[in-house]
């Protein structure tokens, strides 16, 4: 523990060194991401704007075998919360959905 001062502070190089070994940044190799880099299909539904996305993503769907992974890409901001539900609503698994430049990525596994 760092020493306490008469003025009630401690000395920062001290406690720094603390949090060095109390709080060690994980590795990459021990962060748990899933790697999205897998998919069978690919729909790009830039510039498309609600409910196209979900509609156009649904139609892709349909013809893919079970367990198979859709990337989906579309600017629509609205599309986070309506592929959140859609999933939810059809039994399809939202693995991934992420924002990146004005761009949401989804991966989605059928049922």
């Amino acid at each position: 523990m760092p020493a306490l001062r008469a003025s009630g502070t401690v000395d920062l190089l001290e406690y720094q060194s603390i949090l060095d070994i109390v709080v060690r940044p994980l590795k990459p190799q021990q962060v748990n991401q899933t790697n999205m880099t897998d998919f069978n299909e690919k729909f790009d539904a830039t510039g498309l704007n609600c409910p196209l996305p979900i509609l156009r993503a649904k139609k892709v769907l349909t013809s893919m075998d079970s367990g198979q992974t859709l990337y989906v890409i579309s600017t629509d901001s609205g599309s986070v919360k309506d592929f959140d539900a859609f999933c939810k609503q059809t039994g399809n698994e939202l693995l991934e959905s992420t924002e990146a430049d004005g761009k949401y990525h989804y991966y989605i596994k059928k049922a």
